[in-house]
């Protein structure tokens, strides 16, 4: 058994973990472990490779390849938040992230896993119509309007819905993410289990049985192929951003979060920028966060608003809103007004927590 005296360390030249005495002074303990101080880098002088400028000098990253500087803003695309670990400037990364790939109906469908049929042949199912609902909203005319989340309306050019899921198939390849339009629960990460709405500090607001209709709808219509008008497009400033390709009426459903879902402690390190809060609870330890790092679909490619800035603040037309389906938590994009064709698609990260950096966002 080792003395009480002793302490776990690190032997530089070994790698490996042994214990020691402890000793009276910071010069012998030195001594024993044969430490040599590296003498520390001055980087006071450096500035960014971009715009010539060594101001605010913690907004500057340093390639941990070519060893130049950069500011976080001057990058493209930007970084809004100091990474954690090593970094490497785009132009040693040696990636490009405007990867082209041409895939036919058939991998299209294969790669969203579409579920074939018959008799829709690609083609987007008509509305259903429902008469006990259009009886029940004139009976309630003159009471209240409460607002109801609505179905999106896919492309009816099956030409065009093919593009449209090409281009997010682009996206997610050049980053090497698989779709899922789902909550995955991985082993060694948060299991489905820990997933429960009860848990929510403060207590989750419950979808409605006519919005979980409208959710049910939706993810059958995905399972089709029959996806929102959007389309994923590349931008030097923002990277992939989501544009819309039709018009998108105020309330509609736009996509499910997906991704898997970890122990937010487990991702406190992370660095991945599109990490989405699913469960806030009283014990932090029963946290949880989607991970769209591995699986994910459209709704990761949906930028951020800079919420610092009044102007910038008018380009969002999304909101990210956190409900109890069924006892679980989900998270649902919705259209907070209506948005034109060809409108980029714009949320608040930070939702009410106000924590996120977002001075580099547009």
């Amino acid at each position: 058994m080792a003395p009480s005296n002793a302490t776990q360390t690190h032997d530089p030249e070994t790698g490996s973990g042994r214990r020691v005495k402890k000793y009276k002074s910071l010069e012998e303990i030195m001594a024993k472990a044969k430490y040599v101080p590296i003498e520390k880098e001055d980087y006071s002088d450096t500035v960014c490779e971009e715009c010539g400028s060594g101001e605010k000098p913690e907004e500057i990253l340093l390639c941990d390849k070519c060893d130049r500087g950069f500011h976080m803003g001057c990058v493209r695309p930007v970084v809004v938040r100091v990474p954690i670990g090593s970094w490497v400037c785009p132009n040693c990364s040696g990636v490009t992230p405007r990867v082209r790939i041409s895939l036919s109906q058939k991998k299209i469908i294969d790669f969203f896993r579409i579920q074939k049929s018959k008799t829709t042949n690609f083609k987007c199912s008509a509305p259903a119509q429902d008469s006990k609902k259009r009886r029940r909203r004139t009976l309630v005319l003159y009471k209240k309007k409460k607002r109801r989340l609505l179905p999106y309306i896919p492309s009816e050019d099956p030409s065009r819905r093919l593009e449209q899921m090409r281009s997010l198939a682009t996206a997610l390849t050049a980053l090497k993410i698989e779709f899922s339009n789902e909550l995955t629960y991985v082993p060694g990460m948060a299991p489905r289990s820990a997933n429960r709405a009860i848990y929510e500090d403060g207590g989750m607001q419950v979808l409605s049985k006519d919005d979980l209709e409208t959710l049910k709808r939706c993810r059958a219509m995905a399972k089709r192929g029959e996806y929102p008008p959007l389309s994923i497009t590349y931008d030097e400033l923002e990277g992939y951003t989501v544009e819309a390709d039709g018009p998108i009426k105020d309330m509609t459903l736009i996509a499910e979060y997906g991704g898997d879902v970890d122990y937010i402690k487990n991702r406190e390190r992370d660095d991945c920028d599109s990490l989405m809060t699913l469960l806030l609870s009283s014990d932090p330890l029963k946290s949880l966060v989607i991970c769209p790092d591995k699986r994910g679909n459209i709704a990761r490619f949906v930028s951020g608003i800079n919420n610092h800035t009044p102007e910038s603040k008018k380009k969002q037309n999304l909101k990210c809103v956190r409900y109890d389906v069924n006892g679980e938590c989900s998270v649902l994009l919705v259209a907070t007004r209506d948005i034109a064709k060809g409108e980029r698609l714009y949320y608040d990260y930070n939702g009410y927590e106000h924590e996120y950096p977002t001075h580099h966002f547009v």
